[in-house]
Formats: C-alpha cells, structure tokens, sequence
C-alpha cells in the first residue's frame, strides 16, 4: 500500500502546521538552546551512529544532530509509518511530532524492524504545562498521551520531559507572530508577555527496540 504523506517536508520537522511566513518565523523561534537535540543525544546516544530521523531533512534539527555526530538517514513521513529501509540498519529513530501520534502498534513494530538489537524509537511530541498550549487549546498530547495509562506509557515507552522556549529578538517580534499566526488568542497571550519567549515543555517518548 502506498504511503500518505502527513506534513510538507518545510514544516514537518515543526509542532504545528503554519502558512509559510509563520512557518519561518516559528523555526527560527523554536528552541534557540538546542535542548531536543541534546535530549536525543542523551537517550538515544547518535554520535557515531545511523539515525533514521522522519520528515525533517534540512532542519535545524538535523542540522544539530549531524553536528553531534549522527550519520543521518532521512525517512519521508507517511500515515501509516513505513520506512523503506532494510531489516535491523539503523541505530536510533527519531520522529519529530508528525508521527507515532498514539501510537499504532503496527507503526511500532515497523520501527523495531528497522532498529538494529539495542536500538531505541524516540519519539517527540508537545507535552503541555507550559505557555504554548494556551495557543492550542485542548490536545492528546496535553492530556491522554502523557498519562500512565495512555498509549505510550502502557506501550513499552518512558518519558523524558524538556523544559524548552519558543524565544524571540524582541517583545514586537513575538507580538507580530502570535497575533499573526494565532489571532484573538495568540494576541491575549503576548500581551501578557514580559520578556520575548514563552516556556514550552516538550515530551520524548522512549523505547528500546523490541519493547521494555
């Protein structure tokens, strides 16, 4: 069966899709410290490894990991997942957002098939808590998701939480992008601002090949 694609490659590798000027403006906002990258590092160890990383070829995120070592792979996004890519050839999968969103024990067992013997699926999504889900309203991945009897930590996987930061230059730039690409509600939460960043929690969901 032919996979579908999720995401445009330009804002997969992103937590929300956004027309292409706010798209910008959040990549260049999105956790200026580098935090995800060094979080896969620690749970995942890519240094010196091949790592499959799903839909975000030319992001800052790759960008990181291929200065942390990583020898990249990149995987196209696909609902349901399916990489093509050979039994047991990568050491670390790393999914950025767009998929996994559940996640579908099928889509799991495509990945363990690809993770070589003490390989690891890391998989991020947003966690909620924090500054940016008043954007969002009410979502999964701030509820269900994150509990002990969601679907991931009754799939195999643990959680590790980021304390990240969507940050700006300065308290206009971040108005002008949150009243542009959220309107009525992004403008309520910018006038509360006072100092340009907003604090955003970030969840890697992680599991060894083949379970716990």
């Amino acid at each position: 069966m032919e996979a579908t694609r999720l995401y445009s490659p330009a804002v997969a590798h992103l937590p929300l899709d956004l027309p292409g000027e706010f798209a910008d403006q959040l990549r260049r906002a999105l956790d200026r410290e580098g935090k995800i990258a060094r979080g896969i590092d620690a749970l995942g160890s890519v240094g010196d490894a091949d790592v499959a990383l799903i839909d975000a070829e030319g992001s800052d995120l790759a960008r990181r990991l291929d200065e942390a070592g990583a020898r990249l792979v990149h995987v196209p996004g696909a609902t349901p997942f399916e990489a093509d890519l050979g039994d047991s050839t990568v050491d670390v999968l790393v999914s950025p957002w767009a998929a996994f969103r559940g996640p579908d024990p099928a889509e799991v067992a495509e990945a363990d098939r690809i993770l070589r013997p003490g390989g690891r699926l890391l998989v991020i999504h947003d966690y909620g808590r924090d500054d940016v889900s008043r954007l969002r309203g009410d979502l999964p991945e701030y509820g269900v998701w994150t509990r002990r009897d969601g679907p991931f930590l009754t799939g195999g996987f643990r959680i590790r939480v980021l304390h990240c930061f969507w940050t700006w230059d300065d308290l206009d730039e971040a108005r002008f992008f949150l009243e542009g690409a959220f309107g009525e509600t992004g403008a309520a939460v910018a006038a509360e601002m006072k100092r340009p960043r907003l604090s955003y929690n970030v969840a890697i969901y992680h599991r060894p090949a083949g379970g716990a």
